[in-house]
């Protein structure tokens, strides 16, 4: 297990850049970008409007057996980028937007408030008002429903914005269970479109959130994995104990990760980015 964990980890240590981020570094899209060296690749970012405008976003995909995850992964909007942040969720039809961040980190501008804060006071952002129809505040995470009014047409699109709000700066949650139980909320919430998820940079705890939402999907399918199998030839894996293995399995192969995480894995440090 632990050579397979070293395999993997020294893999992606040495993973380059797949393609070209031409378009995030053109002049004219320099200051939408909060870090310059972090841009989204020009096959996958998001295009904006019918002048394709740029927006620091990417669309990931990922194919788990027959279910397709699909998710916008972008940077904490800039105050230049607030309105097409908004463009962005409204031409992709995204109903949930999981913010991974605060607003201020350690003194530190995260993310610009994007989000009207009063019911009854509705935010105007270029073509869009914003209204709050309603709001929660659980013990790790806040809801917000909002309701978007393109006012041309007056059409409407609702939206759920859920804060993450128990993630550390530069660190991880301190109870797997509060991301899991929020990870289930968003997919119970989540009926159309991608999932759109951001934290400052775009790739630290969003990837954290993605990965995780894609590998509980993972285990979940344990079960129809054998149920699969077992249609194509009776009985596969007879006993309780062969397929509490199964999982046994899981587990080693992640711990094994997790004990070389701290002595061979060298993260990027958020604070090593150039601000623009």
């Amino acid at each position: 297990m632990v050579i397979m964990s070293m395999f993997i980890l020294k893999a992606l240590e040495h993973l380059k850049p797949s393609d070209n981020c031409l378009v995030g570094k053109a002049p004219e899209n320099r200051d939408k970008n909060r870090y310059r060296d972090i841009l989204p690749y020009d096959k996958t970012r998001v295009v904006v409007g019918e002048n394709q405008d740029y927006i620091n976003a990417s669309y990931i995909r990922m194919q788990v057996g027959d279910e397709e995850f699909f998710y916008i992964s972008c940077q904490g909007p800039l105050p230049s980028t607030v309105q097409t942040f908004w463009q962005m969720i409204w031409e992709n039809k995204s109903d949930v937007v999981s913010m991974m961040t605060e607003e201020v980190e350690r003194g530190r501008i995260k993310c610009h408030k994007y989000w009207p804060e009063k019911l009854g006071v509705p935010l105007d952002v270029g073509r869009y008002q914003l209204h709050l129809e309603n709001q929660q505040y659980l013990e790790y995470f806040h809801i917000k429903i909002i309701r978007m009014v393109e006012s041309e047409t007056a059409e409407t699109h609702f939206v759920r914005h859920l804060k993450f709000t128990h993630w550390p700066d530069h660190g991880v949650p301190h109870s797997s269970e509060q991301l899991v139980r929020f990870i289930r909320y968003l997919r119970a919430v989540h009926h159309k479109g991608p999932v759109t998820v951001h934290c400052s940079a775009g790739i630290g705890r969003t990837g954290v959130l993605i990965c995780t939402d894609i590998i509980l999907s993972l285990i979940e399918n344990d079960f129809n994995i054998v149920k699969e199998m077992r249609l194509q030839r009776h009985g596969m894996i007879q006993t309780k104990e062969q397929y509490l293995f199964c999982y046994k399995v899981w587990l080693e192969v992640l711990q094994g990760i997790l004990q070389l995480h701290g002595s061979q894995w060298q993260p990027e440090d958020p604070r090593d980015h150039k601000v623009v």
